[in-house]
């Protein structure tokens, strides 16, 4: 069985606007590793559309970009992907595919037929699932940003607090921080 590991770009005030972390070569570096070592993505509707719209335009060399951008979306066009959604169920970008039902079941079964892991990237989806206990491991990219709005790492909140382990924390020459977290180990 491989692990959920949720990541995302989060400011010092939590906030995952997409827009608001540094884009360089350095974090682009960093969630290529990320999705290296990951067997499948999984999205959330929003996030996926949000993708879908412009990484395989990417991909196809549609769109201007740097070699290393170009690199990972077409990384990113090979990578499974899978995404949950009770309002969509068509999703025709390559190697994309749906989890409709229950979401508890749908994503211990994809954990389990993935050894390798899956790389969670969408901050609604990730606090559902936290809400059910599937997330082992938090990779975040912490900006030396304050945004001052929304939208904001679990603003509907948690049924009760996550003890997390410091697995390793790596600064980026952008000011970035990289941080590893795993889901404390309960005792007994």
């Amino acid at each position: 069985m491989g692990l959920l590991t949720f990541s995302i770009n989060v400011t010092l005030d939590g906030c995952v606007d997409h827009e608001e972390g540094i884009v360089d070569d350095e974090t682009h570096a960093f969630f290529t590793g990320l999705m290296d070592e990951h067997g499948a993505m999984l999205w959330g509707r929003v996030t996926y559309e949000m993708m879908e719209s412009y990484w395989p335009a990417v991909a196809r060399g549609d769109v201007e970009a740097p070699l290393a951008i170009r690199e990972w979306a077409v990384k990113l066009e090979a990578k499974p992907k899978y995404v949950a959604s009770s309002t969509r169920s068509d999703f025709p970008w390559t190697h994309s595919h749906h989890i409709a039902g229950d979401l508890r079941a749908g994503v211990q079964e994809l954990k389990d037929a993935t050894p390798d892991g899956v790389l969670l990237g969408s901050g609604t989806l990730a606090a559902e699932l936290d809400r059910l206990d599937l997330i082992d491991e938090y990779r975040f990219l912490i900006h030396p940003r304050i945004a001052g709005h929304g939208p904001t790492l679990y603003q509907r909140g948690l049924p009760s607090t996550r003890r997390l382990e410091l697995v390793s924390a790596r600064p980026l020459l952008n000011g970035a921080l990289a941080v590893h977290y795993r889901r404390a180990r309960r005792p007994g």
